[in-house]
Parts: C-alpha cells; structure tokens; sequence
C-alpha cells in the first residue's frame, strides 16, 4: 500500500493565485488523506468558488466571522471543512488574508486506497464513490477535526496529479436561496470525467 510520503505536497505558492484561477488550477491535482486505516486519494474533477464577502453565497458573505469562518480569514492553502446536514465539506481557503474566500472540492476520481473507500462507503460503484462533496469526505475520511490544518503537510495533502483536459464551467449547485449568486459560473469540472456530481449542466 502507499505512504503519503510518496507524494509531494503542492507548495504554498500554489493556492496564492486569484480564487477563480485556483478553482480550475485545482482540477486533475492529487487530494490525499492518510489515517490509521491507511491512504486514500482521489484526482480533482469538481470544484466551486465562493468570493467572499461580495457572494451571497459564501459562509463569509459581508464579511461575516465566526467560530466557522475564522479559518477563511487566515492564508490561502488552509483547510476550511464544515458539516452540512449530516455531511462534512472540505474546502481550500483562497485569497489574501482578511479575505475570506474558498474553492469547495466536489467530487473525485479515485486512485489510491479503492477497497478502503468501499469499505467506508459500503458500495463497490466506483463512479458513485465519490461524486460529490459529502461522499468524497466520506470515502477519504475527511472530517472537521480536519479543520484548520495546511494542504501542504500530512495527513491531508494536495499533489501534482494528472492533465484536466477540457474544462467546463458553469453555475453552483444547492445555493437556490442565495440571489443573484445561485447564476454565477463558478463551478468547474472536467469535462471527460464519469466523477463528477450528478448535474452535469
């Protein structure tokens, strides 16, 4: 089985581009979570920008800090996760400091750790796995204790992974009460992938 010490984290440099850049930059990298069950990854094929305190469909809309978005606040590259529901979201946190804004990760391919993510999931469907926000945290074993750590380190990273190829964009899903952010094209995914959420629109 893999080691996470076999990938080399993205470095910091990486999460200083504009969110929106970010959000497409994201796409085909390498997201990897080691526990004691052992490592599993899965490439980017989904992502969705939220712009801070300019989108109504941001947690830190109006610049809105709490308990929940302290972690925006902070530098690019961190790790935001939040439960909605009963799910838990990642998110990397985007723009300058004081600036709280994020990418939401929303599906992935899998890679490494297949038969732990089955285990954890109860399903052999590969293309069901991980194709959206709460099952791709579910499969790889992110969860808010996950919170406020650097996607440069273990045990939760971000690596070089493969070409995206054609990239799509197009609006956010579930955000129906935000306004006129629920028409912004700030998802993006690629275009090829049977990995991404269900609405492919």
């Amino acid at each position: 089985m893999k080691e996470i010490t076999q990938y080399a984290p993205l470095p910091e440099s990486f999460y200083r581009q504009p969110t929106l850049q970010l959000a497409e930059a994201l796409l085909g990298c390498l997201l990897i979570k080691e526990t004691e069950e052992g490592m599993a990854s899965g490439y980017i094929v989904e992502t969705e920008a939220y712009m801070g305190p300019e989108d109504r469909a941001a947690h830190s809309f109006g610049n809105r800090r709490t308990k929940r978005t302290e972690i925006m606040f902070n530098e690019p590259g961190f790790v935001y996760t939040y439960v909605m529901h009963t799910h838990c979201l990642v998110n990397v946190v985007s723009g300058q400091k004081e600036k709280p804004e994020a990418v939401l990760i929303r599906g992935i391919e899998p890679v490494d750790g297949l038969e732990l993510m089955k285990k954890r999931r109860k399903m052999e469907d590969l293309k069901k796995l991980t194709n959206g926000p709460g099952k791709l945290t579910k499969a790889l074993d992110i969860t808010i204790d996950d919170y406020g750590r650097h996607f440069t380190s273990p045990p939760l990273m971000i690596a070089k992974g493969i070409p995206p190829g054609e990239i799509k964009r197009g609006k956010r899903i579930g955000i129906d009460n935000s306004g006129e952010a629920r028409d912004y094209p700030w998802r993006f995914w690629m275009a090829d992938s049977p990995y991404v959420s269900r609405n492919r629109k």
